[in-house]
């Protein structure tokens, strides 16, 4: 059985890391770099950092700052934001990437997925699903950091990228992002069955119970944000719960 991964993730915004809720990420939480040496050292599986601002300004990643980052970075590092060529996945890959978020760009170019998976493996292409519930209760996919949605329903799309290559799906309920107030196991649910490649759970995570939560109802991966930034628990305890519940996990140090 695959041992499940316990993820941070890092926002980045203008030169530093940023958090707050529903996407509307305003509060200053430091540097990245500092953030991802202790994480270095607090038994994580993964890191994953999002430049949540490169789309939105029409520009691709700071592949010099990456570049830095990832010399620092000793766990796997996945790196996100203006992914639109699959270029800029072969350069995020050259500065030190192991796997590459392609998000909004997908909607208008699918083919960029694929691409990106036939040329450097579906291994490296991370296939991000952001949604929310719109007037009529109905889950949609939106893009541009959550600011215009789609018209697809995100189980639609999510079958859409594995078939086109995607290695696994990052999937956030938008409305949760930063409200510690748990994920949203509906939606979870329901993508996870759809689809048999990984799904990282994202938004919400507010506790380890959550965690659990997510996993039981078919996530692969729990990925979190404050619940690790604004609380004291912490990846290592993460393990240590979802272990003792039977859930498996790569040993904590």
């Amino acid at each position: 059985m695959l041992k499940v991964r316990i993820i941070p993730t890092l926002l980045w915004k203008d030169g530093g890391l940023v958090k707050g809720t529903g996407f509307d990420s305003w509060r200053r939480v430091g540097a990245a770099m500092p953030a991802i040496k202790v994480y270095n050292t607090r038994d994580v599986d993964e890191l994953v950092l999002m430049d949540i601002t490169a789309t939105a300004e029409g520009r691709g990643p700071d592949l010099a700052e990456i570049d830095a980052l990832a010399r620092e970075c000793f766990v796997p590092f996945t790196v996100g934001g203006g992914v639109a060529t699959v270029e800029t996945v072969r350069d995020l890959l050259r500065a030190g990437a192991d796997k590459v978020i392609v998000n909004s760009a997908a909607y208008s170019n699918p083919e960029l997925v694929t691409e990106a998976a036939l040329r450097f493996g579906s291994q490296c292409v991370v296939a991000a699903i952001d949604a929310l519930r719109s007037d009529d209760g109905e889950y949609v996919c939106c893009v541009r950091s959550g600011t215009q949605q789609t018209g697809i329903g995100p189980v639609a799309w999510a079958q859409r990228l594995e078939a086109l290559g995607a290695g696994e799906i990052l999937l956030t309920r938008i409305e949760r992002d930063g409200t510690l107030q748990g994920y949203d196991v509906d939606l979870l649910a329901q993508v996870a069955a759809a689809v048999s490649i990984p799904v990282i759970a994202a938004g919400g995570a507010g506790s380890y119970a959550d965690m659990l939560q997510a996993l039981r109802v078919g996530a692969s991966a729990v990925a979190a944000g404050a619940m690790f930034q604004f609380t004291e628990q912490t990846p290592r305890e993460a393990k240590q719960f979802l272990a003792a519940h039977g859930v498996p996990v790569r040993a904590a140090n």
